[in-house]
């Protein structure tokens, strides 16, 4: 198995390797290919402007970040084409690489609506070739693009030579991409003179470059009749879901171990197992085993007061049994109880909130998880998946509660800070309070929820919409706060209010804490909320372009829950592919 990525010169270390890797492919494989272009590569993705080109770069890995192949694209906006400048492997292809590569740049293409693909294919007829033993290797690479419909334009002085006896000039390849929409003679042109121009300034002087523009005189332009296929271009696509569209997907494997059997207690193990009923039979998802992370990266976001008594107190419980907080210091803060069971109250901020054996472990194992997913990311994944519980967004740095012991959207948004800017996008039914308590006076995170009215959604005392951050982190929290009774339509105006705010902010990284508590029926929201809403929202969420990182929090109700996480991430991976 491997995956297809669109790489950009951006703050994950993963990227710039391969973009470093990319390079070294290039120059073994092309020992011919000036210094100039391997000098520039990166230069080219970063700016578009310098070199007339927006530059994009796909790369195949073996799911490991063994590269397999890479594929290199120009887009000129201005003239509506795009210009395929390398597709090189490692070794010689296996396994459908080069195929794939080849049809995810034509997804590309599509999404840019431009009207080609273009490239050049040395000469496979032996008299044109400088070493005639060549014409054979050079009439398999264009048998290959012949499959996908791509054929040599014919009838102009493309191929001329710029002085005598000069032999190998290439042909210029066009691919419609399927659209089968013929190539005007005005287009030709165009591009022609974008290509020889842009690409090739320092070596094809102006009357040249004119001399073969005015050659183009059919209308629409002539291709090669198929010499290799009998039905070029009806080739399947060979590669539907690319590393854009795979989602890594980390299951908190102790999450049964955290059963609380008592009625009406509704953050129970079914809700793992309903989620991955839903969505593992669309096989968009690659497993990965949870790590095992130091403690110190739950201690570098909660205190160290609220770590150290949940440690102890879980290990006191006697097994089978749970406490909860009952007794309150809303006096004397500063002294709380010794006796443990007595201290919950002091370090939780609700009643049902219960303290066990197995509380600790589990929550630990949810941090692991969402670290897990989150270094998924850093090595490049483009989406990936926590799927946990305890779910974690109640609780703040210096107390849990909501069923919450420790934030995992917070502890995973810390540890990607320090590779970038990162934005956390709450959609739970209800407000993200741990994350805003945690990063409320950061500039470098921005926290945004959508959430119930405090007025009658829990957690009731945070996530008003004045609520907007303190000292550095003055405007770098956002509520979005909806009433009661809404509709989609409503639903979704806010999220593009709340993904606006974060196109603004412009991070490295988006962290979903992703709550199907909104979904129609769930027993402790009041949304209605449908798979279809589900999957469009995500979609939304996805077209930021952004590593994201998808953390579960709430959903209770286990009917729906499958078809809403199969919607949602079917959604998501969609919007990654565009």
């Amino acid at each position: 198995m491997f995956r297809i990525r669109q790489i950009a010169p951006d703050a994950i270390p993963a990227n710039r390797r391969l973009i470093e890797e990319a390079k070294s492919i290039l120059a073994h494989r092309l020992p011919g290919l000036p210094r100039k272009e391997l000098e520039s590569f990166e230069d080219r993705l970063r700016d578009p402007l310098a070199y007339q080109f927006h530059a994009m770069l796909f790369v195949a890995d073996d799911m490991r970040g063994r590269m397999l192949g890479m594929a290199y694209v120009s887009h000129a906006p201005d003239a509506h084409f795009c210009l395929l400048d390398y597709i090189v492997t490692p070794e010689k292809s296996r396994g459908g690489v080069g195929a794939a590569l080849y049809e995810r740049i034509r997804d590309a293409c599509r999404a840019l609506d431009v009207a080609g693909l273009f490239f050049e294919c040395l000469p496979d007829d032996a008299h044109a070739c400088e070493k005639p033993e060549h014409a054979k290797q050079n009439a398999a690479r264009l048998r290959f693009y012949e499959r996908f419909g791509a054929r040599p334009i014919i009838n102009t002085a493309y191929e001329e030579p710029m002085s005598p006896g000069q032999m190998d000039m290439p042909h210029l390849v066009f691919d419609d991409l399927g659209s089968g929409k013929p190539l005007s003679r005005d287009e030709a042109r165009t591009i022609v003179r974008t290509i020889l121009e842009r690409k090739y300034e320092e070596m094809c002087p102006p009357e040249y470059i004119d001399g073969v523009v005015a050659s183009i005189v059919d209308d629409p332009v002539r291709l090669r009749e198929p010499r290799y296929t009998k039905h070029a271009g009806t080739k399947a696509q060979m590669h539907e879901i690319t590393g854009e569209g795979l989602i890594a997907l980390v299951v908190n494997d102790q999450h049964e171990i955290h059963h609380v059997k008592e009625r009406g207690y509704v953050e129970a193990p079914a809700r793992v197992r309903a989620i991955l009923k839903g969505i593992e039979p669309t096989g968009r998802f690659v497993r990965v085993d949870p790590k095992h992370y130091p403690e110190k990266h739950i201690r570098e976001v909660h205190d160290g007061a609220l770590v150290d008594y949940l440690k102890k107190a879980c290990a006191e419980v006697p097994e089978g049994r749970s406490v909860y907080p009952y007794v309150f210091p809303v006096r004397n803060q500063t002294r709380p109880p010794k006796d443990r069971a007595y201290a919950a109250g002091y370090y939780c901020i609700d009643t049902f909130t219960p303290i066990n054996a197995n509380a600790w472990k589990a929550a630990v194992r949810a941090v692991d998880c969402s670290l897990t997913a989150a270094d998924a990311i850093l090595a490049g994944q483009r989406l990936a998946y926590a799927l946990v519980r305890p779910p974690g967004h109640h609780a703040e740095h210096k107390v849990f509660g909501g069923f919450c012991y420790f934030c995992n959207a917070a502890v995973a948004a810390h540890h990607l800070s320090r590779h970038g800017r990162v934005a956390i996008l709450d959609i739970d039914y209800h407000h993200g309070n741990g994350q805003q308590d945690i990063f409320y006076a950061r500039r470098d995170v921005l926290t945004v929820s959508i959430h119930g009215h405090p007025s009658f959604a829990y957690p009731f005392f945070t996530g008003f919409d004045e609520e907007t951050g303190q000292g550095e982190g003055e405007g770098f929290n956002l509520n979005i706060t909806l009433p009661e009774r809404i509709d989609a339509k409503k639903y979704a105006s806010a999220l593009d209010n709340a993904l606006s705010r974060i196109a603004s902010f412009a991070p490295d990284f988006i962290v979903v804490a992703l709550g199907f508590d909104t979904g129609k029926g769930d027993p402790t929201g009041t949304w209605p909320l449908t798979p279809e809403d589900f999957a469009s929202n995500a979609q939304r969420i996805s077209a930021l372009g952004l590593p994201t990182l998808v953390i579960q929090e709430g959903g209770y109700r286990t009917v729906t829950l499958g078809s809403n996480a199969r919607a949602f991430f079917t959604g998501l991976a969609r919007g990654a592919q565009q």
